[in-house]
C-alpha cells in the first residue's frame, strides 16, 4: 500500500516541461511513481492518504539557497517564514557569517556579526540559542538532532573561520599569513568533510557587525580566497559550491564588481566548482549589473560556472509604524511607543496626537546606534517610498509615492507619510526600493530572472527581521510572475518552478531533490493556484527575548509535504517533523 496518492492535480514537475495531469504515489517519504491520467483512478494501488488535488497545482517544494536561519534553527523548528512560503529545504550559512566553529567566551561576539550584517536582534540570539558546540562539524551534529519541519543544509561562513583561526586579527580583517591560511584551510575542509554544502564570504562594505567593523574577510588577498576555495572542493570530494555577497561599484571604485568577477571565473575553473554571486542592480551604478550579468553569462556558456543570486522583485526597506519609520525620533511617538501594541493604533489615530508628531523637532541621533539616523533619509525620501496598496503592489507605478500622493491630496509629504502608515490600525507598511528599481518597473528583474545560469536567490529568510520580509519570494514568483504582473510579460509558470526547484537544487548538490519523479525525495507543495496569494507583512514579536520581526504568509498551499508527510495544511503547522539537515555526501 502507498503512504500517500496525490490525485488529479497538474504537475509542474520542476523540470521546466509542459505541466501536464496526473497522479504523484509517495511511499516511504520518497516518490515511487509519477502517473499521467485524465484524472480516473482505476487500476490506482490503495494508499494510506490520498490528496484530491483536481483543480489544483502539484509542484517540487521549493528550496531556498540564501538564507540565515543558522541561529533560529537552533530553537525554532518552523523555520517561518519561510515554511508558510512553500519552501522545503533552507541553505543558511550565507554572506560569511554564522556560529560555527566558535572559541568558548567569542559567542557575543559572533552574535553582534550577526546582527549587525543581517539584522537579527542581539537579544534574540543571546536568549535563543542553544549552544553546544566548538567546531564546525560538532556545529553539525547539534543541528543534526533537531527535528524541523522543512530540510536545513548550511554552508562554513569566512567571518566564522578567520575569527577562530586568527583571534582578534581576524575580525579586523588584517591581512593573512601563510600560516593563517593553513589553519583556516584546515577547518574549511573539515567543515566539507562532515556535510557542509559549501564556503561562504563577503565582500560586501555595507556588511558590518553593531562595532562598525567589516565582515572577516571582506578585504581578504586572492591567496586566502584561493587557498579556501582548493580546501573546500578538497574536503568535499569534488562537491561544493564557494557563494559571496561581491564588492559593489559604489565612490571611485565602480570597476570593483568587474574584478571580482574576474577571480570568480578563475577559481571556478580552478577548482571546477560552481562560484555564486548576488546580482543585484544599485542607484549609483544603474548599468553595472547588465556588463555583470552579459559577462556572467558569456562565462557560463564558455564552460565556466558562474550562477548569479538574483531576487524575486526590488529589494528594500519596508516603512511604517511598528519599524522604521520617519517619526521615530519624535518625543510624541517615543512616548506612544512604551503603550501596549494593542493600544497604540487608536492613540496614533488620535488628532491631536497625529498633530503633535508632526510638529515636533527630532531627538538627537546616537551615532553609536548603526540605524539612528535612517529616519531622517526617510523624511527627505518622500518621492521613493510607495504605497502598496491592497492587493499587494510590489511594481508600483510613480504615481503611488508618498510624493505624488501627497502632492494629489494637497497635503506635505510627512502628513502624507503618516495617514498612510495608520492604515490597518497603524499596521500599514510602505516600500522604499534599495536595488533593482532604478527604472521604476520590473523589466530589470525579469532579463536577471532570463539569465541562463541565473537561481533564484537572496530571500534573506530569516534575516533583516526589522527592515525586511522577503522569505515570500517562493511564492512572489508564482502570483506575480506567472500570474498577474500587468506592467510588462509575465514568465511561464513551468520555468519560474524550475527557478527554484531543480536550479537551486542542482547548484548545491541536491540532486535527490528538486523535481517529481520517481526515486525523487517527496517534497511537494499542492496549490490552489487561483487563490494563492501573499498577505499582508505583519511585525510580530516573537523571536526569543520579545525580539521583533517582519512576518510574510500566504494563503492558497493547500498541502506542504516533506520527505511524504504533510507539514502544512491550508497554511497552518501539523506538527509533523519530517525535516533534518542535509549534509554534502561523505
Amino acid at each position: 500500500m502507498l503512504d500517500m496518492r496525490i490525485a488529479g492535480g497538474t504537475i509542474v514537475d520542476g523540470t521546466g516541461g509542459e505541466p501536464f495531469v496526473g497522479d504523484v504515489m509517495v511511499k516511504d517519504g520518497s516518490i515511487v511513481e509519477v502517473r499521467r491520467t485524465d484524472g480516473a483512478s482505476n487500476g490506482t494501488p490503495e494508499a494510506a492518504e490520498t490528496i484530491d488535488a483536481t483543480g489544483r497545482l502539484v509542484t517540487p517544494g521549493f528550496v531556498d539557497i540564501h538564507t540565515h536561519y543558522d541561529g533560529q534553527v537552533s530553537w525554532d523548528p518552523l523555520l517561518e517564514p519561510s515554511s508558510g512560503n512553500g519552501v522545503t529545504t533552507v541553505v543558511s550559512g550565507n554572506c560569511g557569517v554564522g556560529f560555527a566553529p566558535v572559541r568558548p567566551g567569542t559567542e557575543d561576539w559572533l552574535i553582534s556579526l550577526m546582527e549587525g550584517v543581517e539584522d537579527i536582534p542581539g537579544t534574540a540570539l543571546t536568549e535563543g540559542i542553544t549552544w553546544g558546540w566548538e567546531t564546525f562539524p560538532e556545529y553539525l551534529d547539534v543541528i543534526g538532532k533537531r527535528e524541523l519541519s522543512v530540510d536545513f543544509g548550511v554552508q562554513v561562513p569566512h567571518g566564522s573561520v578567520r575569527a577562530y583561526a586568527m583571534g582578534t586579527r581576524g575580525a579586523k580583517n588584517e591581512p593573512a599569513s601563510p600560516e593563517d591560511i593553513a589553519a583556516m584551510a584546515v577547518i574549511v575542509r573539515e567543515a566539507m568533510a562532515a556535510g557542509a554544502l559549501g564556503f561562504s564570504t563577503s565582500r560586501t562594505i555595507a556588511h558590518k557587525a553593531m562595532d562598525g567593523e567589516p565582515v572577516p574577510g571582506t578585504y581578504a588577498a586572492e591567496d586566502e580566497l584561493f587557498a579556501l576555495g582548493r580546501a573546500m572542493a578538497a574536503g568535499g570530494g569534488g562537491r561544493g559550491i564557494f557563494e559571496l555577497a561581491p564588492a559593489g561599484g559604489t565612490g571611485d571604485d565602480l570597476l570593483a564588481p568587474m574584478r571580482e568577477l574576474d577571480w570568480m571565473q578563475r577559481l571556478s575553473k580552478e577548482i571546477d566548482r560552481p562560484v555564486s554571486f548576488a546580482l543585484v542592480q544599485v542607484h549609483s551604478a544603474p548599468d553595472e549589473w547588465r556588463e555583470l550579468m552579459d559577462l556572467s553569462a558569456a562565462a557560463y556558456e564558455a564552460g565556466s560556472q558562474l550562477y548569479p543570486q538574483v531576487a524575486a522583485r526590488p529589494f528594500g526597506m519596508l516603512i511604517g509604524f511598528p519599524g522604521h519609520n520617519p517619526f521615530s525620533h519624535r518625543p510624541t511617538f517615543r512616548r506612544i511607543c512604551e503603550l501596549p501594541l494593542e493600544e497604540r493604533g487608536a492613540e496614533l489615530s488620535k488628532p491631536a496626537i497625529k498633530a503633535a508628531i508632526l510638529s515636533e523637532d527630532d531627538l538627537p541621533v546616537d551615532p553609536s546606534k548603526q540605524f539612528d539616523a535612517m529616519h531622517l533619509g526617510l523624511q527627505a525620501a518622500c518621492d521613493q517610498i510607495y504605497s502598496m496598496g491592497q492587493p499587494l503592489d510590489y511594481e508600483p507605478t510613480p504615481d503611488q509615492t508618498v510624493a505624488a500622493l501627497a502632492e494629489a491630496a494637497g497635503m506635505s509629504g510627512l502628513e502624507m507619510f503618516y495617514d498612510l502608515m495608520l492604515a490597518e490600525n497603524a499596521q500599514a507598511l510602505l516600500l522604499l526600493p534599495f536595488f533593482n528599481y532604478v527604472g521604476g518597473d520590473h523589466e530589470v528583474i525579469r532579463e536577471m530572472l532570463l539569465h541562463p545560469a541565473g537561481v533564484s536567490g537572496l530571500s534573506d529568510g530569516g534575516a533583516h527581521c526589522g527592515m525586511i520580509c522577503d522569505a515570500s519570494y517562493p511564492t512572489y514568483l508564482l502570483t506575480h510572475w506567472a500570474r498577474d504582473r500587468v506592467r510588462g510579460e509575465k514568465l511561464p509558470l513551468q520555468y519560474v518552478v524550475k527557478k527554484q526547484t531543480a536550479d537551486t537544487a542542482h547548484l548545491f548538490g541536491l540532486t535527490d531533490r528538486g523535481v517529481i519523479a520517481a526515486g525523487k525525495k517527496a517534497d511537494l507543495n499542492v496549490i490552489d493556484f487561483d487563490a494563492l496569494q501573499l498577505q499582508t507583512p505583519r511585525m510580530a514579536h516573537d523571536l526569543p527575548a520579545g525580539g521583533r520581526r517582519l512576518v510574510q504568509g500566504a494563503t492558497g498551499y493547500t498541502e506542504t509535504i516533506v520527505s511524504g508527510l504533510v507539514t502544512r495544511r491550508n497554511g497552518v503547522d501539523t506538527g509533523a517533523r519530517p525535516g533534518r539537515l542535509v549534509r554534502g555526501p561523505r
